[in-house]
C-alpha cells in the first residue's frame, strides 16, 4: 500500500506537460501496425481531395519533349518545383519557379546528362526532392542535413524512354537551391536490381524514390526511402511482368543505404503502384502514389494510402484524388505532389492527352478558376 501511495506521489510530481507528452506517446506506440479505421480515412480524404482542375502549368516548348513528375517546394518567399524532362535522349531535371503555385516559369537545369558517356547515370538522371518538413500546411522547407541538400534520381546508362537498367543514385548541393546549378552525385547507385539483398519484386528496374527525414526514427534509421521498382520472381521468364510496387529502403546517412522488408508495402498485383510521396497529417502519414492498368482499368490515376508507422500501410478504398476527366489528362492524370497553402490544397500531377502530349498540371480544393497555359498544336 505504502509504494502504491508513494508510485501516486512520483507521477502527480510530474509536470503536467511531460505526462502529456508521455501519454501521447504511449498512443503512438500502441497504433504501430494497426489499420487505420473508415471513419479517419474518410477525414483523410475529405482534407486532401481536389475537386477543382485549374488547368495545366507547365508544358513543353514542342512535341519532342515530354514534362514529368512535379516535386514542390518552398524557398523565402517563393515557390520552386523539380521536374523532369524527356527528350529523346532520356530524362534531365529541371527547376521551375512559382510566387502563387498556379504560374510558373522554367529557370534552369538542376541534373544533366553527363560527359562521361560510360557512367552508369549518363543518359538517365530523373531527380526527386529529398528531407522535405513532410507536416501538412507546413513550411514545405527542403532540410539540410550535413550542410547539404539532397535529391534521389533514377539513373540508367541506355537511350530512350526509361530504357535498360534503371537505378537510384543520390545527388547533393551546398549551393543555393533556388538557382538553377549542377547538383554533384554519388559516384555509383545506391541501390540497383542486381544488388545482392535485391527482393524478388524489384529485380527488373527500379524507378521514381522519394525520402523522408524521419527524427523519430520509428524504423530505427533517420532516413526513410520509399520507391517502385518492376519485378516478379526470381525466374527469369517473369521478371518484365511489367508490374510495379513500392517498397522501403533505410539509412543512418543519406549514402549507404539497406533495404527495411523482403515484401513491398504497396502492392496491387497488376499494373503500377509506384511514386510514393509522404505528408504527415497530424499523427498520420498520408502516402500519395499513383496507380494505372489495375484489374479492370487501362488509365493511370491517384490515389494514398495511411500509416502511423510508416511501415504498414492502410489503402483508400473510395474514390480516385485524381483521374483523367478533362482533354488535356484524358489518357493519364498520375503522378502526385500535394502541398496545402492558406487553406487552400493544391494537387500538382502529370497530364497526358491521347496525343501522347505530356505535361504537368494542378488541381485544388477551391475554385481558383481555369489555366491559359494549354499543349502546342499538333
Amino acid at each position: 500500500m505504502d509504494m502504491m501511495k508513494k508510485t501516486a506521489e512520483v507521477i502527480v510530481s510530474v509536470p503536467r506537460f511531460i505526462l502529456s507528452l508521455l501519454l501521447l506517446s504511449w498512443i503512438h506506440i500502441a497504433s504501430f501496425g494497426q489499420k487505420i479505421d473508415p471513419m479517419t480515412m474518410d477525414s483523410i480524404y475529405k482534407e486532401v481531395k481536389t475537386p477543382y482542375k485549374y488547368g495545366l502549368i507547365l508544358v513543353p516548348k514542342s512535341d519532342k519533349f515530354k514534362i514529368d513528375s512535379p516535386s514542390v517546394f518552398r524557398k523565402g518567399n517563393h515557390w520552386y518545383m523539380i521536374y523532369i524532362v524527356f527528350d529523346g535522349q532520356g530524362y534531365e531535371t529541371w527547376l521551375a519557379k512559382s510566387d502563387d503555385l498556379l504560374h510558373w516559369k522554367t529557370v534552369g537545369k538542376t541534373l544533366s546528362f553527363g560527359k562521361n558517356k560510360e557512367a552508369w547515370d549518363a543518359n538517365q538522371k530523373a531527380g526527386y526532392i529529398a528531407l522535405q518538413n513532410v507536416e501538412w500546411a507546413g513550411d514545405y522547407q527542403l532540410q539540410s542535413f550535413q550542410n547539404k541538400y539532397w535529391m534521389s534520381y533514377l539513373g540508367g546508362n541506355d537511350q530512350g524512354y526509361e530504357a535498360g537498367e534503371l537505378s537510384i543514385g543520390i545527388a547533393f548541393t551546398k549551393k543555393n537551391i533556388s538557382k538553377p546549378s549542377e547538383w554533384d552525385i554519388l559516384p555509383k547507385p545506391v541501390l540497383t536490381s542486381k544488388d545482392e539483398a535485391v527482393r524478388w519484386w524489384e529485380n527488373n528496374k527500379l524507378y521514381k524514390s522519394s525520402i523522408l527525414w524521419d527524427k523519430q526514427k520509428l524504423t530505427g534509421f533517420p532516413f526513410v526511402m520509399y520507391y517502385n521498382a518492376s519485378g516478379d520472381s526470381t525466374q527469369t521468364k517473369n521478371k518484365k511482368s511489367g508490374v510495379e510496387r513500392i517498397g522501403m529502403a533505410v539509412s543512418q546517412d543519406m549514402v549507404n543505404w539497406e533495404r527495411f522488408k523482403i515484401q513491398p508495402v504497396a502492392n496491387h498485383h497488376k499494373g503500377i503502384t509506384g511514386d510514393a510521396v509522404i505528408q504527415k497529417i497530424g499523427q498520420i502519414y498520408v502516402m500519395f502514389y499513383f496507380g494505372a492498368f489495375w484489374e479492370g482499368r487501362k488509365d493511370a490515376f491517384n490515389r494514398f494510402a495511411c500509416s502511423y508507422d510508416l511501415v504498414n500501410w492502410t489503402d483508400w478504398d473510395g474514390e480516385d484524388l485524381i483521374k483523367p476527366s478533362t482533354k488535356y489528362d484524358e489518357k493519364f492524370a498520375h503522378k502526385s505532389f500535394v502541398v496545402k497553402w492558406k487553406g487552400v490544397v493544391y494537387h500538382f500531377y502529370n497530364a497526358v492527352n491521347h496525343k501522347n502530349q505530356r505535361g504537368i498540371a494542378v488541381a485544388t480544393s477551391k475554385d481558383l478558376g481555369n489555366s491559359t497555359t494549354h499543349f502546342v498544336i499538333q
